[in-house]
């Protein structure tokens, strides 16, 4: 009787847990309440510097030296923070990519950029826009 118990507790154990982590991975996936945040003035925001080399490469300096601890060389991210080359940020404006990285969003781990001058945001948002691979045709 007592080897059932345990093994009874164990399974409940391993399924609380399964489905645990399950909750954690689809809440963390689905969660882009940030971009609720966003008013409808700085979703419209433009780059100034979209499309421009010297900015993407000032952009990729500034990325290497206050981004990449937490989201990778690569933008792959590093354990629990995100990846950057996530559907989220590809289809974010960049308004809405200007907007986070002024604001920030501490619940999330995020801090705010804000002490950055904005031409350095900018040139960080040209950098991830050329880093983001194409988005394939159907």
């Amino acid at each position: 009787m007592r080897g059932l118990r345990s093994q009874g507790s164990g399974l409940s154990f391993f399924v609380g847990v399964a489905v645990l982590l399950c909750t954690i991975v689809a809440f963390a996936e689905t969660d882009h309440s940030w971009l609720k945040r966003v008013s409808d003035k700085d979703r419209q925001r433009t780059n100034p510097y979209a499309g421009n080399a010297d900015a993407v490469a000032a952009g990729q300096k500034v990325y290497a030296q206050y981004c990449s601890n937490c989201h990778g060389k690569d933008l792959q991210g590093n354990g629990k923070k995100p990846t950057l080359r996530s559907d989220t940020v590809r289809n974010a404006t960049d308004g809405e990519l200007f907007w986070i990285l002024k604001n920030g969003d501490l619940r999330r781990g995020m801090p705010s950029w804000s002490s950055l001058p904005e031409p350095s945001r900018w040139q960080v948002i040209a950098f991830l826009r050329s880093a983001q691979e194409p988005v394939k045709a159907p």
